[in-house]
């Protein structure tokens, strides 16, 4: 496989990040901060935002498993994408009861090898979780603060 062709590749799966219905799932995970994998697996079930977090956690374990069979090229992918990361941050802290759960021990296998096989994939995974995490903080901060005003109005 060329330089080409995973160029090709990667600006497809570009393209299907941009349909409507993946746009409004991506924006939607982005806010989705699970806190354990009971939370994660009854959000996949919820009728109204469960399509969501199988939508985009299945495309990028998709995308993770063209990169692992050598479809594209590694380096090209992980050079040109990042929310793979951020979603896999989301998963991993309880990714092993997940795959009990699912009764499925390759759950987002490919995602987990895409990243921990990058260079310094598990440095970058856990900068991820810490920046996540520091935006849950603010945005909770500024939460309590909005309430905090609003009971002194």
């Amino acid at each position: 496989m060329s330089k080409v062709e995973s160029a090709d590749l990667i600006l497809k799966l570009y393209d299907l990040r941009r349909e409507t219905k993946m746009r409004e799932a991506r924006n939607w995970i982005f806010s989705f901060n699970p806190t354990s994998a009971d939370e994660y697996f009854q959000t996949m079930m919820d009728p109204e935002v469960g399509g969501y977090l199988r939508m985009v956690s299945s495309y990028w374990d998709m995308a993770a498993a063209m990169v692992n069979h050598g479809a594209i090229d590694a380096d090209l992918f992980n050079e040109t994408a990042g929310e793979h990361v951020m979603v896999f941050a989301k998963i991993e802290p309880f990714l092993a009861e997940l795959r009990e759960k699912f009764q499925n021990p390759e759950a987002f296998k490919h995602l987990e090898k895409v990243i921990l096989d990058a260079p310094h994939g598990a440095e970058k995974l856990a900068k991820t979780q810490e920046w996540l995490k520091s935006i849950n903080e603010q945005i909770a901060a500024a939460q309590a603060g909005g309430k905090a005003g609003e009971a002194s109005a």
